[in-house]
């Protein structure tokens, strides 16, 4: 597949809050950090030396990521999202592997994500990465699974 990606522009943000809702409406709930987040993603991502992407496909903004600065050397790879009709296609896998060079770029030590083990599409791809199980905490709700990849 031919995939560009786009860096996070202020006329994105509605691309970052739909196709997160969606996904979250589908599988789960939004929760109140979420929604937080996802109006908020300047405030929330991008000031604290993070980073939200966007994958294109024939000229269509078709999904999203985010590195988020967690602590010094990690950073989290949160707010993934394909638009439904263009799941299947690889654009999940494409925006993970920018999101895992660029925090590479930054130095970071790990990578960490949280998900849902019910997503089984999503682990396989994380796992095909380079994730590796960790122990969870308490972060989100309706996380089942923590993984970490190691960089550098």
């Amino acid at each position: 597949m031919d995939f560009n990606i786009e860096e996070y522009k202020p006329e994105y943000k509605i691309y970052f809050e739909k196709f997160n809702k969606a996904w979250l409406d589908e599988f789960f709930t939004v929760e109140p950090i979420d929604k937080w987040v996802l109006e908020n993603p300047e405030e929330a991502i991008l000031k604290d030396e993070g980073y939200i992407y966007f994958v294109s496909y024939q000229g269509n903004i078709i999904g999203t990521v985010a590195l988020k600065r967690m602590e010094a050397g990690v950073y989290e790879m949160t707010k993934m999202a394909v638009e439904k009709k263009h799941r299947g296609i690889g654009a999940g896998k494409f925006i993970c592997s920018v999101a895992i060079q660029k925090a590479r770029e930054l130095k970071a030590e790990k990578l960490i994500l949280y998900s849902q083990t019910s997503l089984a599409p999503a682990i396989a791809i994380y796992r095909k990465l380079g994730f590796r199980e960790i122990a969870l905490d308490d972060r989100y709700k309706r996380a089942d699974i923590k993984m970490e990849i190691k960089l550098n």
